[in-house]
């Protein structure tokens, strides 16, 4: 059976009945004679074999812990040279004991005892009084030897002197064994007095500090009684040795069946002040009474306590001012960080708002610019999340520089705002300077960027909700009207801008609830009239609104980040379309579906896989497939590229849509994978013979020209778009154009519409 971990509660019981048995005999021997002397000295060695067993049955036990293992081991030696010690005593005095005078101690036990004493103190100095910092370790230091200092002054000048000056010399000896004694109890005192938690239970760690002072009994007693303090000292002080041991080890035992929580840092102890006082004792002594040598120890002592003690207090003084210092400091930051934003270290939304309420109530004016960086997602999904905060940091700095005496504050997100005090006019010219100040690259990626900015002036009786919902209109309004610019808040522009706001919130329903209709516009062939393909459109048939264009709703689409859900919803219907046709009417259905891509579903890492699953889903093979793209849609980045490019390998085909209008279109054809180009409306309108406006009617036919032959030297299908009436045609024709879209050759139709054609159009030409 393993170690029995029972509370060892005997070894307390016998241990105690001597004490009792001891100091019973002493009183009869005191009193009425009763027994030899020599009877007092056994109880201090019985004890002490009874302590030894009890230490090393708690040292098998916790010798795992490395701290509380060693001191228990300590503990245990240290017990057992004191217990050899005592037995000799006892023995020696059982042997020569004559009468009522106590034997003389002999050397060899005084070294044993001795040792066992000094083995005792190194066990409880090694044991740490809990993790400090150097600082921390600094006051102990100054207070442990004040409390040394003081306490060694007291028992200096009440024990050890006295025996040293006695007229009747001390054995050395006996005169070591007091001074171990003394510095015993000294070092214990001082040492418990700074404990918190560890592996050596607190409580046992004191009960074994207390026998110093059972030593320092002994001692003063020897002191003052001289050789008639022998049985006192043996038959009642030193008996509680034993007994303090075997308490030390129930407590022990007690923490290790049922630990406690303890904090690791000790409380502060008022040892020094009482070891101040301590000192005074005996001065006040040497005061009343002639000055010895011995005093002059004491006056001494008092002096270097009397300079420990204002070190002391200048150290508790600097710490405090350093303590106060760190608080103060800590709680700025704290402000700090409840008022301002972590990313840029620009006041945020709560600061603004509680100056902006002060402005208001104060009856000063006030003036808000609301800045929202146009595409900022595009820069977070092409060129990563660093980026972005990057170039936040950026745009803070700029602020700070460009708002003058105003405030600059981060909203959210890439959403910024300024507060101004100044006149109504001011709200413009800062305006004015941070669209300037976006016309250079910012960041350390040279990011050239643009920002639309709403303003509004608070009005007499206005609220902060209602000043920051007008600046959120008319930067809204900005957004609307090409974004890079600014507007400035006016009375009825919150209905229209709401409402448009409100028709991305619908957008969502819409979706779900199948409001949105595909519609399909045939793509021509010029010479012969057949449909060759046909580019997807999207309609909006509103409940209330009626019919909704694209380009009322497409913007919404894109502030919402719907945009990537309904090209899904266009791309599958398109993708269902095209496989009925191509099974219903074979070789006679359009060759290819044309579907618009916006710039955000190309940033979108898994574009690529959706578009080619939905394809396999439906069972078209990609060449089947044409994506439509504008310029500004192409000019996007990395991200963009790996897409275009992982399309173009997977056999999908790009067309560049309204092509000839941006100022890069020729690169763009050597740039990226295009296999159609699509010349603009713009270029076809007027290309007909026109003598009003021959100047104009020659330079598109210029453009148009020019577009067709380097798609034909490019090895690229040219289409026109926008073709509005037969001479248009007919001129495209002449300039080389094979294939054309618009009005005069179909509408948009729906899907029935669209098959009716087919079905009617393959019937002409089998004459069914």
């Amino acid at each position: 059976m393993g170690e029995d971990r029972r509370v060892p509660q005997r070894y307390g019981w016998i241990v105690s009945a001597l004490v009792l048995a001891s100091s019973g005999w002493f009183l009869l021997w005191s009193t009425v004679g009763a027994g030899p002397v020599w009877l007092g000295y056994v109880a201090v060695p019985l004890g002490g074999m009874v302590a030894v067993v009890a230490l090393h049955r708690l040292w098998r036990i916790v010798r795992p812990e490395p701290v509380a293992g060693r001191f228990w081991r300590g503990l245990l030696i240290g017990a057992a040279f004191m217990t050899v010690g005592y037995v000799h005593m006892a023995v020696n005095a059982i042997r020569y004991t004559t009468g009522d005078d106590p034997p003389d101690m002999t050397v060899p036990a005084a070294a044993t005892i001795a040792l066992g004493f000094g083995l005792a103190m190194w066990a409880v100095a090694r044991v740490p009084v809990g993790a400090t910092g150097p600082g921390e370790r600094r006051r102990r230091t100054l207070d442990r030897t004040i409390a040394f200092l003081g306490c060694s002054t007291l028992l200096w000048y009440f024990g050890m002197a006295p025996m040293i000056t006695a007229e009747e010399r001390w054995s050395p000896q006996t005169l070591a064994l007091v001074g171990l004694a003394f510095l015993m109890s000294v070092v214990s005192i001082t040492k418990v007095s700074y404990l918190g938690g560890g592996p050596v239970d607190p409580t046992a760690l004191r009960l074994v500090a207390g026998i110093g002072l059972t030593a320092a009994g002994v001692a003063v007693l020897a002191t003052t009684y001289g050789d008639a303090g022998g049985p006192p000292s043996q038959a009642v002080v030193l008996p509680l040795a034993p007994l303090l041991l075997v308490l030390a080890v129930r407590a022990q035992w007690s923490a290790v069946l049922r630990p406690r929580r303890t904090s690791r840092r000790s409380s502060p102890s008022l040892l020094p002040y009482l070891a101040v006082a301590a000192v005074d004792v005996p001065l006040v002594a040497i005061a009343a009474g002639e000055v010895r040598w011995p005093d002059r120890i004491v006056l001494v002592a008092a002096v270097v306590v009397s300079v420990l003690v204002v070190v002391r207090q200048f150290v508790a003084f600097r710490d405090n001012a350093r303590l106060l210092h760190d608080i103060r400091a800590h709680e700025e930051r704290l402000q700090h960080q409840v008022s301002h934003d972590s990313l840029t270290g620009l006041a945020n939304r709560a600061m603004f708002r509680d100056r902006l309420h002060a402005a208001l109530a104060g009856g000063r004016g006030a003036t808000v610019l609301l800045v929202d960086l146009d595409d900022f997602k595009t820069v977070n999904d092409s060129l990563g999340h660093d980026v972005g905060d990057e170039l936040l940091v950026s745009l803070a700095g700029m602020l700070r520089e460009q708002a003058g005496e105003g405030l600059p504050v981060r909203i959210g997100g890439d959403e910024f705002a300024v507060l101004l005090t100044g006149g109504t006019t001011v709200g413009e010219t800062v305006a004015q300077r941070i669209l300037d100040a976006l016309t250079s690259p910012i960041s350390q990626h040279r990011l050239l960027m643009q920002a639309s900015i709403g303003i509004a002036t608070a009005e007499p009786g206005a609220t902060v909700d209602t000043v920051l919902r007008e600046a959120d209109v008319a930067m809204y309004a900005a957004k609307q009207r090409g974004k890079a610019g600014y507007v400035r808040f006016l009375p009825g522009m919150a209905e229209p801008v709401l409402a448009h706001m409100r028709l991305g919130g619908e957008l969502r329903r819409a979706l779900d609830q199948d409001e949105l209709e595909v519609v399909y516009q045939p793509i021509v062939a010029l010479d012969t009239g057949r449909v060759v393909g046909v580019e997807s459109l999207v309609r909006w048939n509103h409940p209330e609104r009626g019919l909704v264009m694209p380009g009322d709703f497409i913007p919404a689409a894109e502030r919402t980040g719907l945009i990537a859900d309904l090209g899904r919803f266009v791309l599958d219907r398109t993708c269902r379309q095209l496989a009925a046709w191509l099974a219903e009417f074979g070789p006679a259905a359009p060759g290819h579906a044309g579907v618009n891509v916006s710039a955000r579903q190309l940033h979108d890492p898994g574009f690529v896989a959706h578009v080619l699953a939905t394809l396999d889903g439906h069972g078209l093979t990609s060449d089947r497939l044409v994506l439509e793209l504008t310029e500004s849609a192409v000019l996007r980045g990395s991200q963009v590229s790996r897409t275009l490019h992982d399309l173009d390998q997977a056999g999908v085909r790009l067309a560049l849509d309204d092509f000839g209008t941006g100022e890069s279109s020729l690169s763009l054809l050597r740039a990226f994978p295009t296999a159609i180009v699509k010349l603009d409306k713009s270029f076809v309108d007027g290309i007909e013979i026109d003598d009003a406006d021959a100047a104009a009617r020659d330079a598109r036919q210029a453009v148009a020209r020019a577009v067709v032959q380097l798609a034909g030297a490019l090895g690229l299908e040219a289409v026109a778009e926008g073709i509005e009436s037969e001479a248009q045609a007919e001129q495209l024709r002449a300039l080389g154009y094979c294939f054309g879209q618009g009005y005069h050759l179909s509408r948009p139709l729906s899907a029935t519409a669209l098959t009716t054609l087919l079905s009617s159009r393959q019937r002409a030409l089998t004459g069914g």
